[in-house]
């Protein structure tokens, strides 16, 4: 078997890890960048749960290492490398592109979300650790960043209920698309059960309606997790 898509899956991932650096990093949309400026929109977590994406990129780079120097000739490992190059490839560009425009960086991270689920979807039982879990993980978050990014264009724009009813639409749609998510991946679960946590985080005292439903979205996902394990 052709070892090609384990080198893209590599170089696809290493420029993904490397992209905050190579871009400035990213702390969150400018608040100037939206008609209806968002500052502080209770749609998004709190500032501590980005952490995990220092776990993501860790992970991600260890598991494509493996698949290069270990399992490049491996055909369970191959059915998931297209979509996971797909997903990570553009996704090196997400942060350049979350600076000039928030509508494209949402629709870019819909697209990334999408190839993301379709990799956890094609992931074997074999190797979990090494392939299984780091793209759960990162499908997890994607998941909420997904619904996080809709909701702030959603309000930053005028567009429907404002920026409450945003984050309810946001809460409610990353919960339904876990509960949608057939894998028995407890880190897809986790991961989205971190962000729903942060959102909670952050409403506590602010936005009781949001801090309460982010609070029941969690209790729902990490239940789910315990039952699908």
């Amino acid at each position: 078997m052709d070892p090609i898509k384990a080198v893209l899956t590599f170089c696809a991932t290493l420029f993904f890890v490397l992209s905050p650096l190579l871009q400035g990093g990213f702390g969150g949309f400018d608040p100037a960048q939206f008609p209806v400026p968002q500052d502080g929109p209770p749609a998004q977590p709190a500032g501590y749960a980005f952490a995990i994406w220092g776990v993501i990129y860790l992970w991600l780079l260890v598991s494509a290492g493996a698949g290069l120097f270990l399992r490049a000739k491996d055909a369970a490992w191959e059915e998931t490398r297209l979509p996971l190059i797909l997903s990570l490839a553009p996704g090196a560009a997400w942060i350049g592109v979350a600076k000039l425009s928030p509508v494209w960086a949402t629709a870019l991270i819909i697209w990334m979300l999408v190839t993301a689920l379709v990799a956890l979807s094609r992931t074997p039982q074999r190797d979990r650790w090494l392939l299984q879990a780091p793209v759960a993980l990162y499908a997890g978050w994607l998941t909420a960043a997904t619904w996080v990014s809709v909701a702030l264009v959603g309000a930053g724009y005028g567009i429907g209920p404002g920026e409450t009813g945003w984050a309810v639409i946001a809460l409610l749609g990353a919960s339904g698309t876990g509960a949608l998510m057939r894998t028995r991946a407890p880190e897809y679960g986790l991961a989205l059960l971190w962000a729903l946590v942060g959102v909670a985080v952050a409403n506590a005292g602010q936005n009781t309606p949001v801090a309460l439903l982010a609070g029941a979205c969690a209790l729902a996902a990490g239940a789910l997790t315990w039952c699908r394990r």
